[in-house]
């Protein structure tokens, strides 16, 4: 039982981690101009040097929704490791994390919800050739898996 508490707690971490990594790095998109790699997150622009990151007005809403969502994940992510640790010492045997395992499913919604908003609206760099995605959208999908296995474990694991 000791093991798979470590289990999944190591793995939320890494799902914290990764999180972090994928919303603040600017490789959602990577493209060549004059070839040149550029990469676009979800704040910046990188070319040679890094500037803000300008999208079409219609698309503006969403590139500010993916924000919102994608720091709320970390957030909601963040909190469940606290109510984890918080529940392992207060919580009685032969109970369940369910408060944890809810707000995990919280932070895997909104990664869902980020991640989507961008692949519908974000497939292509006007200007620029050979686009795909970068690591950082990669990194946002890997979250949503662990975030849904985790909350689920969280739901079923009961404390021995």
């Amino acid at each position: 039982m000791l093991v798979l508490l470590a289990g999944i707690f190591v793995v939320h971490i890494a799902t914290v981690i990764m999180l972090f990594v994928s919303t603040i790095a600017n490789v959602w998109m990577v493209g060549y101009s004059n070839s040149v790699k550029a990469s676009s997150g979800l704040w910046l622009l990188c070319n040679r040097s890094c500037r803000q990151l300008i999208v079409a007005s219609s698309d503006d809403a969403s590139l500010k929704a993916v924000q919102a969502f994608m720091i709320l994940s970390i957030i909601f992510s963040v909190i469940a490791l606290v109510i984890f640790i918080v529940q392992l010492f207060t919580l009685e045997k032969g109970k369940r994390f369910y408060i944890t395992g809810a707000v995990m499913l919280v932070c895997w919604l909104c990664i869902l919800i980020g991640a989507s908003i961008y692949t519908a609206r974000f497939t292509k760099m006007t200007g620029f050739t050979g686009v795909h995605h970068g690591y950082c959208f990669i990194l946002a999908w890997i979250c949503f898996c662990f975030s849904f296995i985790i909350s689920i474990l969280y739901l079923v694991l009961r404390k021995k």
